[in-house]
Formats: C-alpha cells, sequence, structure tokens
C-alpha cells in the first residue's frame, strides 16, 4: 500500500514537473483540500481541484510563466501520508526571483491525492513574491 501511495505522489510531482495538466488532474481528488502557506495573493485553503488550479494559473500569470518545479526528493511515508522536498524557481517581469525549497505533505486516499499542506523553508520570501 505504501509503495502505491509513494508512487501515486511521484507521479504527480513528475507530471507538475512536465506540466501535464491532464495527468496532475487524473490524481488529484476533484474536492481536494489545499493549503497554500503565507500572507500573499495565493495564501489560504483551496477545497477543490478548480479552485487549486485557479491558483496555479494565478502563480502562472504573475510568473509569466516562469514558475518552475526543479526538482523533487526526499519523499517519505507515513501511513497514507507522503511527505517531500520541492525546489521552486519563478521571475516577475520586473526582475524579481523566487528560490525556494518547500515540504509538502500529501494525503492518499482511495487513489488520489485528497489533501496537500505545503511548507515553505522561506515564507518571507514566498510573501514578498506573492504579493500584488
Amino acid at each position: 500500500m505504501e509503495n502505491q501511495q509513494k508512487q501515486l505522489v511521484t507521479e504527480f510531482l513528475t507530471a507538475v514537473k512536465l506540466l501535464d495538466l491532464e495527468k496532475i488532474g487524473s490524481l488529484l481528488d476533484p474536492e481536494v483540500k489545499w493549503s497554500q502557506p503565507g500572507n500573499n495573493d495565493v495564501s489560504g485553503l483551496k477545497n477543490s481541484q478548480q479552485e487549486v488550479f485557479e491558483m496555479v494559473g494565478k502563480m502562472f500569470a504573475i510568473t509569466g510563466n516562469t514558475l518552475k518545479l526543479n526538482a523533487f526528493n526526499s519523499i517519505s511515508i507515513n501511513d497514507n501520508r507522503v511527505a517531500c522536498q520541492l525546489h521552486w524557481t519563478a521571475e516577475k517581469v520586473s526582475g524579481e526571483k523566487l528560490d525556494v525549497y518547500n515540504t509538502d505533505i500529501y494525503t492518499v486516499e482511495h487513489d488520489k491525492i485528497s489533501r496537500v499542506d505545503i511548507f515553505s523553508a522561506d515564507m518571507t520570501q514566498e510573501d514578498n513574491f506573492w504579493k500584488g
């Protein structure tokens, strides 16, 4: 069971790296709960796949489509939760850059990601970058 959950999260993150929206959608529960940290224009709890895609769309708009998942690793498992470290970069038209590591906790239920909790290694950088 744990290997299936690890595989599902690995498939999800690979799809994120490749910007494979169809695959991402197939792996997220339609009612996924997504907790985006901070006090900025994209933070807060998202309560559906649609709200998550709207948040990501806003992130791409803010960054002129430069938001990129560079790498993910350190996948660890605890029951139906999978933790991993992600490295993100992005750049605004103004030249302001984002270079941050996050720890994400994915909860897998019924072969879908049902909850995502994001923890930023540098919340100040993220808040400054994602504020309008």
